[in-house]
């Protein structure tokens, strides 16, 4: 199983890394779109964004609208292999630090425990599966945040496979949002 997620990965990463950059904008548009439905229904969320790397969707645009907006923005902020995320406070002008693998994270931000996770997929399922880099930092950080946030999984539509074939540590996102006009939702 190990062997066949590294390798979907990889063909995913690929694929996205080649998708043009006006599509990918056009369809981050769309997916900020779908997000402000989604988020409309929550009651003073703390959202959790994530710095893009490797061809993901920016939200870093929508981020400074929900700031405008005084919502509260959270970073996640991976501190060790195999341990779960924290969460740091954004905001406009914050001095960032950079974490593991150099993403940039809030270096004076609180910790806060946010109310709803975006978290990019590489690649996701029908039952909300995701597919991620490997390291299991979302799934081990869903499995204990308490209380239990809504978890969005964003990603392109190209990025829908048949099955992540879930192992007992993964956990579904609620969501996945891709800019199709058709957020799915977990059953």
């Amino acid at each position: 199983m190990q062997r066949w997620r590294t390798v979907e990965r990889q063909r995913l990463l690929a694929e996205r890394a080649v998708l043009p950059a006006d599509y990918r904008v056009g369809q981050t548009t769309a997916i900020t779109g779908e997000l402000d439905a989604l988020l409309g229904a929550q009651s003073a969320p703390i959202v959790s964004l994530y710095w893009p790397i490797r061809a993901e969707p920016d939200l870093r645009p929508w981020m400074q609208v929900l700031h405008e907006r005084s919502l509260r923005i959270a970073l996640p902020v991976a501190l060790a292999l195999g341990e779960p995320l924290k969460f740091r406070e954004w905001r406009r002008g914050a001095r960032l630090a950079h974490g593991i693998w150099n993403i940039p994270y809030p270096a004076d931000g609180a910790e806060v425990v946010p109310t709803v996770v975006i978290a990019p997929v590489v690649g996701f399922d029908a039952e909300c599966y995701r597919l991620g880099y490997g390291g299991g930092f979302f799934d081990r950080t869903l499995a204990v945040l308490t209380p239990k946030p809504t978890a969005i999984g964003i990603g392109y539509p190209g990025a829908s496979i048949p099955t992540i074939f879930p192992q007992p540590h993964d956990v579904p996102m609620d969501w996945i949002v891709t800019g199709d006009g058709s957020p799915k939702r977990r059953v």
